[in-house]
């Protein structure tokens, strides 16, 4: 088996065994001489400078994150940033140029060839953008085909794919081709079959990226859904910020191979750290953004008709404030701990959109 390694003391608060991914200066650059554009990276010369000078690419610079396990980690940025290439070296799709990758305690590139079979395998599932579904499989045996190369047998693991199947909604699908279904029916499947391995980590690459805007919708509700209940670490990638919004627990932003701001969605959207980010920021939908434990009035007070929990964003209680002048805010435990009201939420989204 592989060392475990010893977190060093930039990890975040969380404690070694509530991180389930850990990189540190994960460095990765294309082309066939990179440890002399490397040199020149780490003298502080930038991607374009090591391009123009070296013709290599630099597809990663420097990037360290942490990942807490039962977190949705989203990284973002736009074409070319570096995060389709950041996704894959998780699970050893692409060697570092330098840095380090640690998967639940274990050193991913110590692993030898075999023990990377078997983690990826066992214990790593990947949703690709383009969805990877075999054409002359079946639903079914596709949802099953990750199964059987971990050698299940054929009953059990037809059994375990029905099951995730009728779970994304494609039952009665099962005996389809891929190319009999719609891009959001394939998509569905290629998450069964992630689902089917039951692995602690899924790393998703675009996902969702190539649905249209009501099917891509209806998916992040539904990878919503079942986190709720199964708590995966989810590493997923998108350049849409409102998808990251939506979704995300916490947001990396990349530029350029590097890493410009890390926090939780209201701390990128309401404190951009550059003029990048805040132009990324500047249209997206602050409603999303800003949760209601930030705004509440904080107290005891009579029992709410209709409570939500701290996390919940201004625009899902929106709606309640129809028929209800309060709405309560309720801790993990259920107890509530705060209300807000309508002209709470319009006094936040108005400072928060510049307005005096």
């Amino acid at each position: 088996m592989t060392d475990h390694i010893q977190l060093s003391n930039s990890a975040l608060s969380a404690g070694p065994d509530d991180l389930s991914i850990v990189m540190r200066g994960v460095t990765k650059i294309f082309g066939p001489d990179p440890q002399a554009a490397l040199a020149l990276l780490r003298q502080g010369k930038s991607k374009a400078d090591v391009q123009a000078k070296t013709g290599h690419v630099v597809g990663l610079d420097n990037v360290s994150l942490d990942i807490e396990r039962g977190q949705i980690y989203v990284v973002m940025g736009l074409s070319g940033s570096g995060k389709s290439t950041l996704i894959r070296h998780v699970n050893r799709l692409i060697e570092p140029t330098a840095g380090e990758i640690v998967v639940n305690g274990e050193k991913v590139l110590d692993m030898t060839m075999a023990q990377l079979g078997d983690f990826r395998r066992n214990r790593i599932a990947m949703v690709f953008q383009k969805f990877g579904l075999l054409p002359h499989r079946s639903v079914i045996d596709n949802v099953a085909y990750g199964l059987e190369t971990r050698g299940v047998n054929r009953a059990e693991r037809l059994e375990k794919a029905a099951h995730w199947i009728g779970i994304v909604g494609l039952s009665g699908y099962e005996k389809s081709r891929p190319r009999q279904l719609s891009g959001g029916q394939q998509q569905r499947v290629g998450l069964a079959r992630a689902l089917a391995m039951d692995t602690d980590i899924l790393l998703m690459d675009e996902a969702f990226s190539a649905l249209d805007p009501l099917i891509r919708s209806g998916m992040q509700e539904q990878l919503l859904d079942l986190q709720s209940s199964l708590n995966k670490t989810i590493l997923f990638i998108t350049h849409d910020f409102d998808e990251a919004l939506k979704i995300g627990n916490r947001i990396a932003v990349l530029k350029d191979g590097a890493v410009q701001q890390v926090g939780k969605p209201e701390e990128i959207v309401l404190n951009p750290a550059n003029a990048h980010i805040e132009e990324f920021v500047r249209d997206v939908n602050k409603a999303r953004a800003i949760h209601i434990r930030t705004i509440m009035e904080k107290g005891v007070f009579e029992p709410c008709e209709v409570a939500m929990p701290a996390d919940a964003r201004c625009e899902d209680v929106l709606p309640c404030f129809d028929r209800h002048e309060w709405v309560g805010v309720l801790d993990d435990a259920g107890s509530q701990i705060g209300r807000v009201r309508a002209r709470q939420v319009i006094r936040a989204l108005a400072r928060y959109n510049g307005q005096p």
